[in-house]
Protein backbone atom coordinates (compact mmCIF):
# COMPACT_ATOMS: atom_id res chain seq x y z
CA UNK A 1 0.00 0.00 0.00
CA UNK A 2 2.57 2.12 0.35
CA UNK A 3 6.26 2.45 -0.73
CA UNK A 4 8.37 3.48 2.57
CA UNK A 5 12.20 2.05 1.63
CA UNK A 6 11.57 4.06 -2.15
CA UNK A 7 11.09 7.31 -0.33
CA UNK A 8 13.49 6.62 2.50
CA UNK A 9 16.14 5.62 -0.32
CA UNK A 10 15.74 9.42 -2.29
CA UNK A 11 16.22 11.10 0.97
CA UNK A 12 18.59 9.18 2.92
CA UNK A 13 21.68 11.04 3.26
CA UNK A 14 19.48 13.87 4.97
CA UNK A 15 17.74 11.27 7.35
CA UNK A 16 20.81 9.56 8.08
CA UNK A 17 22.98 12.87 9.21
CA UNK A 18 19.49 13.33 11.34
CA UNK A 19 19.66 10.32 13.15
CA UNK A 20 23.34 10.30 13.53
CA UNK A 21 23.06 13.47 15.32
CA UNK A 22 21.17 12.94 18.11
CA UNK A 23 22.72 9.66 18.35
CA UNK A 24 26.42 12.06 18.72
CA UNK A 25 25.04 14.21 21.03
CA UNK A 26 22.29 11.45 23.11
CA UNK A 27 19.59 13.51 23.97
CA UNK A 28 17.48 11.00 22.88
CA UNK A 29 14.43 12.74 24.56
CA UNK A 30 13.44 16.66 24.39
CA UNK A 31 16.74 17.20 22.00
CA UNK A 32 17.00 19.95 20.45
CA UNK A 33 15.09 18.18 16.98
CA UNK A 34 11.73 18.68 18.67
CA UNK A 35 11.61 22.09 18.88
CA UNK A 36 12.92 23.14 15.18
CA UNK A 37 10.53 20.56 14.18
CA UNK A 38 7.20 22.15 16.01
CA UNK A 39 8.37 25.97 14.65
CA UNK A 40 8.86 24.30 11.27
CA UNK A 41 5.61 22.54 11.14
CA UNK A 42 3.77 25.65 12.48
CA UNK A 43 5.69 27.88 10.19
CA UNK A 44 4.40 25.16 7.07
CA UNK A 45 0.63 25.11 8.46
CA UNK A 46 0.49 29.04 9.14
CA UNK A 47 -0.48 28.53 12.78
CA UNK A 48 1.23 29.69 15.86
CA UNK A 49 1.40 26.44 17.90
CA UNK A 50 2.73 23.00 17.20
CA UNK A 51 3.32 20.99 19.91
CA UNK A 52 4.84 17.45 19.60
CA UNK A 53 3.57 14.22 21.18
CA UNK A 54 3.93 10.76 21.28
CA UNK A 55 1.15 9.62 18.83
CA UNK A 56 -1.86 11.10 16.82
CA UNK A 57 -4.11 8.71 19.49
CA UNK A 58 -2.56 10.90 22.84
CA UNK A 59 -3.32 13.94 20.45
CA UNK A 60 -6.92 13.42 20.42
CA UNK A 61 -6.95 12.44 23.89
CA UNK A 62 -4.52 15.50 25.33
CA UNK A 63 -7.23 18.07 22.96
CA UNK A 64 -9.78 16.73 25.33
CA UNK A 65 -8.11 16.94 28.87
CA UNK A 66 -6.77 20.32 27.72
CA UNK A 67 -10.49 21.59 26.76
CA UNK A 68 -11.52 20.35 30.69
CA UNK A 69 -14.15 18.38 29.05
CA UNK A 70 -15.62 16.27 31.97
CA UNK A 71 -17.55 12.82 32.40
CA UNK A 72 -20.72 12.66 31.22
CA UNK A 73 -20.28 15.63 28.45
CA UNK A 74 -21.07 14.55 24.86
CA UNK A 75 -18.78 14.72 22.16
CA UNK A 76 -19.93 14.57 18.33
CA UNK A 77 -17.70 12.78 15.89
CA UNK A 78 -18.56 10.91 12.96
CA UNK A 79 -19.30 7.13 12.51
CA UNK A 80 -16.94 6.36 9.66
CA UNK A 81 -13.78 6.79 11.11
CA UNK A 82 -11.15 4.70 12.97
CA UNK A 83 -11.58 3.80 16.62
CA UNK A 84 -8.84 5.97 17.87
CA UNK A 85 -11.17 9.23 17.31
CA UNK A 86 -14.16 7.72 19.30
CA UNK A 87 -12.02 5.61 22.15
CA UNK A 88 -10.17 8.79 23.88
CA UNK A 89 -13.90 9.96 24.05
CA UNK A 90 -14.75 6.90 26.13
CA UNK A 91 -11.73 6.85 27.96
CA UNK A 92 -12.13 9.92 29.64
CA UNK A 93 -15.39 8.77 30.87
CA UNK A 94 -17.21 11.20 27.56
CA UNK A 95 -20.13 10.65 25.49
CA UNK A 96 -19.59 10.00 21.94
CA UNK A 97 -22.36 10.77 19.98
CA UNK A 98 -22.52 9.17 16.39
CA UNK A 99 -23.35 11.27 13.56
CA UNK A 100 -23.47 9.35 9.83
CA UNK A 101 -21.42 10.69 7.06
CA UNK A 102 -21.63 11.68 3.07
CA UNK A 103 -21.87 9.58 0.65
CA UNK A 104 -19.28 11.08 -1.54
CA UNK A 105 -16.65 13.20 0.82
CA UNK A 106 -16.68 10.47 3.65
CA UNK A 107 -16.88 13.13 6.22
CA UNK A 108 -19.34 13.98 9.07
CA UNK A 109 -22.83 14.84 7.35
CA UNK A 110 -23.23 18.27 8.79
CA UNK A 111 -26.91 18.51 8.11
CA UNK A 112 -27.10 16.14 10.59
CA UNK A 113 -25.52 17.66 13.89
CA UNK A 114 -27.37 20.08 15.57
CA UNK A 115 -30.45 17.54 15.69
CA UNK A 116 -27.79 15.59 18.27
CA UNK A 117 -26.86 18.67 20.08
CA UNK A 118 -27.99 18.40 23.36
CA UNK A 119 -27.30 20.65 27.05
CA UNK A 120 -24.54 18.11 27.43
CA UNK A 121 -22.85 18.36 23.92
CA UNK A 122 -19.37 20.33 24.77
CA UNK A 123 -17.46 19.54 21.23
CA UNK A 124 -16.77 18.61 18.08
CA UNK A 125 -14.64 16.45 16.77
CA UNK A 126 -14.59 16.29 12.54
CA UNK A 127 -12.61 13.82 10.84
CA UNK A 128 -11.02 14.96 8.15
CA UNK A 129 -11.13 11.48 6.38
CA UNK A 130 -8.68 10.14 3.39
CA UNK A 131 -7.59 13.50 2.83
CA UNK A 132 -9.62 15.94 2.79
CA UNK A 133 -11.48 18.55 4.89
CA UNK A 134 -14.72 17.80 6.19
CA UNK A 135 -17.36 20.93 5.54
CA UNK A 136 -15.43 23.44 8.31
CA UNK A 137 -17.23 26.32 7.37
CA UNK A 138 -20.69 24.96 8.98
CA UNK A 139 -18.89 22.94 11.30
CA UNK A 140 -17.80 26.30 12.59
CA UNK A 141 -20.84 28.35 12.34
CA UNK A 142 -22.77 25.34 13.93
CA UNK A 143 -20.04 25.16 16.91
CA UNK A 144 -20.05 29.04 17.47
CA UNK A 145 -24.22 28.78 17.64
CA UNK A 146 -24.00 26.65 20.60
CA UNK A 147 -20.58 27.51 21.89
CA UNK A 148 -19.05 24.02 21.37
CA UNK A 149 -15.22 23.20 20.86
CA UNK A 150 -13.70 21.73 17.29
CA UNK A 151 -11.60 19.74 17.75
CA UNK A 152 -9.75 18.24 14.13
CA UNK A 153 -8.48 14.96 13.70
CA UNK A 154 -6.48 15.78 11.34
CA UNK A 155 -4.14 12.59 11.17
CA UNK A 156 -5.11 11.62 7.36
CA UNK A 157 -5.24 15.24 5.68
CA UNK A 158 -2.22 17.05 6.73
CA UNK A 159 -1.35 19.58 4.68
CA UNK A 160 -4.60 19.89 2.99
CA UNK A 161 -6.11 23.34 2.47
CA UNK A 162 -9.78 25.10 2.77
CA UNK A 163 -11.48 27.58 1.66
CA UNK A 164 -12.68 29.65 4.39
CA UNK A 165 -15.94 31.21 3.90
CA UNK A 166 -16.14 30.57 0.33
CA UNK A 167 -17.91 28.30 -2.05
CA UNK A 168 -14.74 26.44 -4.02
CA UNK A 169 -11.02 26.50 -4.14
CA UNK A 170 -9.46 29.65 -5.99
CA UNK A 171 -5.85 31.54 -5.64
CA UNK A 172 -7.60 34.67 -4.62
CA UNK A 173 -9.39 33.09 -1.80
CA UNK A 174 -8.40 33.06 2.10
CA UNK A 175 -6.88 29.19 2.68
CA UNK A 176 -6.41 27.59 5.88
CA UNK A 177 -4.34 24.05 6.48
CA UNK A 178 -6.24 21.10 7.99
CA UNK A 179 -5.93 21.26 11.96
CA UNK A 180 -5.80 25.06 11.85
CA UNK A 181 -9.36 26.09 11.54
CA UNK A 182 -10.89 24.90 14.81
CA UNK A 183 -9.72 25.44 18.57
CA UNK A 184 -7.46 22.34 18.26
CA UNK A 185 -5.90 20.27 15.90
CA UNK A 186 -4.56 16.92 16.37
CA UNK A 187 -2.28 14.66 13.91
CA UNK A 188 -0.29 11.84 13.55
CA UNK A 189 3.06 10.94 12.14
CA UNK A 190 2.40 6.86 11.79
CA UNK A 191 5.36 5.56 9.18
CA UNK A 192 2.42 5.28 6.72
CA UNK A 193 1.07 9.00 6.73
CA UNK A 194 1.74 11.63 4.58
CA UNK A 195 4.12 12.68 6.84
CA UNK A 196 5.24 9.90 8.71
CA UNK A 197 7.92 9.27 10.71
CA UNK A 198 9.93 5.86 11.70
CA UNK A 199 8.20 5.26 14.58
CA UNK A 200 5.09 6.43 15.99
CA UNK A 201 4.38 9.96 16.37
CA UNK A 202 2.12 13.22 16.62
CA UNK A 203 1.58 16.40 17.25
CA UNK A 204 -1.27 18.90 18.29
CA UNK A 205 -1.83 22.59 16.87
CA UNK A 206 -3.43 25.82 17.62
CA UNK A 207 -3.34 29.32 17.91
CA UNK A 208 -4.60 29.79 21.29
CA UNK A 209 -1.80 30.75 23.53
CA UNK A 210 -3.15 29.55 26.65
CA UNK A 211 -4.38 26.27 24.83
CA UNK A 212 -0.96 25.61 23.77
CA UNK A 213 0.84 26.09 27.11
CA UNK A 214 -1.87 23.68 28.64
CA UNK A 215 -1.37 21.24 26.10
CA UNK A 216 2.48 21.58 26.58
CA UNK A 217 2.16 20.93 30.25
CA UNK A 218 -0.22 17.46 30.03
CA UNK A 219 2.05 16.13 27.71
CA UNK A 220 4.47 16.57 29.95
CA UNK A 221 3.16 15.07 33.05
CA UNK A 222 1.29 18.42 33.69
CA UNK A 223 4.80 20.24 34.32
CA UNK A 224 5.03 23.99 34.44
CA UNK A 225 8.75 23.29 35.20
CA UNK A 226 10.56 20.08 36.14
CA UNK A 227 8.76 18.75 39.31
CA UNK A 228 6.22 21.53 39.79
CA UNK A 229 2.56 19.61 38.86
CA UNK A 230 0.16 22.14 38.00
CA UNK A 231 -2.56 20.12 35.92
CA UNK A 232 -2.59 16.16 35.68
CA UNK A 233 -0.85 15.11 32.56
CA UNK A 234 0.20 12.37 30.93
CA UNK A 235 3.83 11.21 29.45
CA UNK A 236 3.55 11.56 25.61
CA UNK A 237 6.84 12.80 23.77
CA UNK A 238 7.41 12.74 20.11
CA UNK A 239 11.53 11.11 20.57
CA UNK A 240 14.57 12.89 18.99
CA UNK A 241 15.15 10.41 16.38
CA UNK A 242 11.46 10.68 15.34
CA UNK A 243 11.81 14.23 14.99
CA UNK A 244 15.10 14.51 12.78
CA UNK A 245 13.41 12.30 10.65
CA UNK A 246 9.87 13.98 10.17
CA UNK A 247 12.81 17.41 9.71
CA UNK A 248 13.90 15.14 6.86
CA UNK A 249 10.58 14.81 5.10
CA UNK A 250 9.08 18.35 5.81
CA UNK A 251 10.58 20.11 2.98
CA UNK A 252 9.25 17.16 0.70
CA UNK A 253 5.85 16.89 1.95
CA UNK A 254 4.49 19.27 -0.75
CA UNK A 255 5.96 17.17 -3.66
CA UNK A 256 4.65 13.93 -1.89
CA UNK A 257 1.09 15.68 -2.10
CA UNK A 258 2.09 16.15 -5.83
CA UNK A 259 3.10 13.13 -6.51
CA UNK A 260 -0.32 11.39 -4.60
CA UNK A 261 -2.79 13.56 -6.49
CA UNK A 262 -0.81 12.22 -9.67
CA UNK A 263 -1.14 8.89 -8.82
CA UNK A 264 -4.97 9.98 -8.35
CA UNK A 265 -5.60 11.14 -11.52
CA UNK A 266 -4.08 8.33 -13.52
CA UNK A 267 -6.80 6.30 -11.56
CA UNK A 268 -9.42 9.01 -11.94
CA UNK A 269 -8.93 8.65 -15.59
CA UNK A 270 -8.28 4.46 -15.87
CA UNK A 271 -11.53 3.74 -13.14
CA UNK A 272 -14.01 6.70 -13.75
CA UNK A 273 -15.96 5.44 -16.35
CA UNK A 274 -16.85 1.82 -15.25
CA UNK A 275 -20.78 1.35 -13.96
CA UNK A 276 -19.78 -0.10 -11.20
CA UNK A 277 -16.67 2.11 -9.83
CA UNK A 278 -17.83 5.54 -8.27
CA UNK A 279 -14.10 7.23 -7.86
CA UNK A 280 -13.51 9.75 -5.05
CA UNK A 281 -14.96 13.25 -4.82
CA UNK A 282 -13.23 16.14 -4.88
CA UNK A 283 -14.57 18.64 -2.81
CA UNK A 284 -14.22 22.64 -4.54
CA UNK A 285 -14.11 23.76 -1.29
CA UNK A 286 -10.93 21.56 -0.54
CA UNK A 287 -7.98 20.06 -1.46
CA UNK A 288 -7.06 16.76 -1.45
CA UNK A 289 -3.56 15.33 -0.12
CA UNK A 290 -4.75 11.30 -1.03
CA UNK A 291 -3.50 9.98 2.50
CA UNK A 292 -6.08 7.31 0.80
CA UNK A 293 -7.81 6.33 -2.78
CA UNK A 294 -11.11 5.24 -1.86
CA UNK A 295 -13.29 3.75 -4.18
CA UNK A 296 -16.87 2.41 -3.73
CA UNK A 297 -17.47 -1.19 -5.64
CA UNK A 298 -21.25 -1.19 -5.73
CA UNK A 299 -23.46 -3.82 -7.72
CA UNK A 300 -27.20 -3.87 -7.71
CA UNK A 301 -27.25 -7.63 -7.91
CA UNK A 302 -24.83 -8.87 -4.80
CA UNK A 303 -21.81 -7.97 -2.55
CA UNK A 304 -19.08 -7.82 -4.89
CA UNK A 305 -16.34 -5.81 -2.88
CA UNK A 306 -14.91 -8.79 -1.04
CA UNK A 307 -14.86 -11.14 -3.77
CA UNK A 308 -12.89 -8.31 -5.72
CA UNK A 309 -10.41 -7.87 -3.14
CA UNK A 310 -9.64 -11.91 -2.58
CA UNK A 311 -9.01 -11.60 -6.39
CA UNK A 312 -6.75 -8.71 -6.19
CA UNK A 313 -4.38 -10.34 -2.99
CA UNK A 314 -4.43 -13.60 -5.47
CA UNK A 315 -2.78 -11.37 -8.15
CA UNK A 316 -0.02 -9.95 -5.41
CA UNK A 317 -2.02 -6.56 -5.84
CA UNK A 318 -2.77 -4.76 -2.22
CA UNK A 319 -5.93 -3.43 -0.88
CA UNK A 320 -7.46 -2.37 2.26
CA UNK A 321 -10.92 -1.68 3.66
CA UNK A 322 -11.06 1.56 6.06
CA UNK A 323 -13.27 0.66 7.47
CA UNK A 324 -15.19 -2.36 7.24
CA UNK A 325 -17.32 -2.31 10.81
CA UNK A 326 -19.07 1.10 11.50
CA UNK A 327 -17.77 1.87 15.70
CA UNK A 328 -21.76 1.67 16.65
CA UNK A 329 -21.82 -2.14 15.36
CA UNK A 330 -17.99 -2.29 17.62
CA UNK A 331 -18.77 -4.52 20.81
CA UNK A 332 -16.45 -1.85 22.87
CA UNK A 333 -19.00 0.89 21.51
CA UNK A 334 -22.59 -0.66 21.60
CA UNK A 335 -23.64 1.33 24.66
CA UNK A 336 -22.92 4.48 23.58
CA UNK A 337 -25.89 3.84 20.52
CA UNK A 338 -28.70 4.32 23.43
CA UNK A 339 -31.20 4.77 20.52
CA UNK A 340 -30.53 1.95 18.54
CA UNK A 341 -30.35 4.61 15.54
CA UNK A 342 -29.02 3.49 12.29
CA UNK A 343 -26.36 5.14 10.07
CA UNK A 344 -27.30 4.12 6.52
CA UNK A 345 -24.56 6.08 4.51
CA UNK A 346 -21.70 4.54 7.00
CA UNK A 347 -23.31 0.84 6.60
CA UNK A 348 -23.55 1.15 2.96
CA UNK A 349 -19.57 2.52 2.78
CA UNK A 350 -18.22 -0.48 5.16
CA UNK A 351 -19.59 -2.89 2.12
CA UNK A 352 -18.62 -0.93 -0.71
CA UNK A 353 -15.19 0.66 -0.08
CA UNK A 354 -11.98 -0.29 -1.05
CA UNK A 355 -8.66 1.47 -0.83
CA UNK A 356 -5.92 1.05 -3.51
CA UNK A 357 -2.14 1.32 -3.31
CA UNK A 358 -1.49 5.20 -3.35
CA UNK A 359 2.02 6.63 -2.29
CA UNK A 360 4.79 9.14 -3.50
CA UNK A 361 6.61 6.29 -5.25
CA UNK A 362 3.88 5.13 -7.53
CA UNK A 363 4.56 5.49 -11.53
CA UNK A 364 1.93 5.26 -14.37
CA UNK A 365 2.49 1.51 -15.48
CA UNK A 366 1.77 0.42 -11.33
CA UNK A 367 -1.45 2.12 -12.03
CA UNK A 368 -2.33 0.69 -15.23
CA UNK A 369 -1.44 -2.96 -14.12
CA UNK A 370 -3.27 -2.19 -11.13
CA UNK A 371 -6.17 -1.27 -12.65
CA UNK A 372 -5.83 -3.70 -15.69
CA UNK A 373 -6.55 -6.30 -13.48
CA UNK A 374 -9.35 -4.72 -11.47
CA UNK A 375 -11.21 -4.09 -14.15
CA UNK A 376 -10.77 -7.58 -15.25
CA UNK A 377 -11.62 -8.68 -12.20
CA UNK A 378 -15.12 -6.66 -12.00
CA UNK A 379 -15.93 -7.47 -15.45
CA UNK A 380 -15.36 -11.31 -14.90
CA UNK A 381 -17.48 -11.24 -11.74
CA UNK A 382 -20.90 -9.34 -13.57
Amino acid sequence: MVDLKGQYIKIKAEVDAGIQEVINNTQFIKGPQIKVFEENLAQYLNVKHVIACANGTDALQIAMMALDLKPGDEIILPVFTYVATAEVIALLGLTPVMIDVEPDTFCIDTKLIERKITSKTKAIVPVHLYGQCANMDEIMSIANKYHLYVIEDTAQALGSQYAIGNKQLANDLETKKAGTIGNIGTTSFFPSKNLGCYGDGGALMTNDDELAKKIRMICNHGQSVQYVHDVIGVNSRLDSIQAAVLNAKLPHLNSYEIARNEAANWYDELLGNHPNIIIPKRDLKSTHVFHQYTLQIRNSKKEIRNLIREELQKRGIPSMIYYPIELHKQKAFEKFNTNNDHFPVSEMLCKTVLSLPIHTEMNKEMVEYICKNLLEIINNID
